[in-house]
């Protein structure tokens, strides 16, 4: 029972690494491009290991290096606060 437990979390943790590497942009990728990490995730057992905690960049919002997220701008929030449709009644 334990092995089909390790199994099961090892699929896993592999399938998570996979659309993770997938879905990552290409500029957030560390150290090589990004087909050969498709190579080293299938390497068993260390692989998505290696991807997850040294392949990518984290996102943190805030963090160091990390660029800040444009504010809105501020806009009508309802019709009472548009202007064109106050000119309008």
């Amino acid at each position: 029972m334990a092995k089909f437990v390790i199994a099961v979390i090892g699929i896993a943790i592999f399938v998570y690494a996979l659309f993770d590497l997938i879905a990552t942009p290409r500029e957030r990728v560390r150290y090589i491009p990004k087909p050969l990490w498709f190579v080293v995730l299938f390497l068993v057992g260390i692989g998505p290991l290696l991807w997850l905690f040294v392949g990518r960049t984290r996102s943190r919002p805030g963090g160091k290096g990390q660029p800040k997220p444009k504010p809105k701008p501020p806009g009508p929030r309802g019709p009472d606060d548009d202007p064109d449709y106050l000119r309008g009644l």
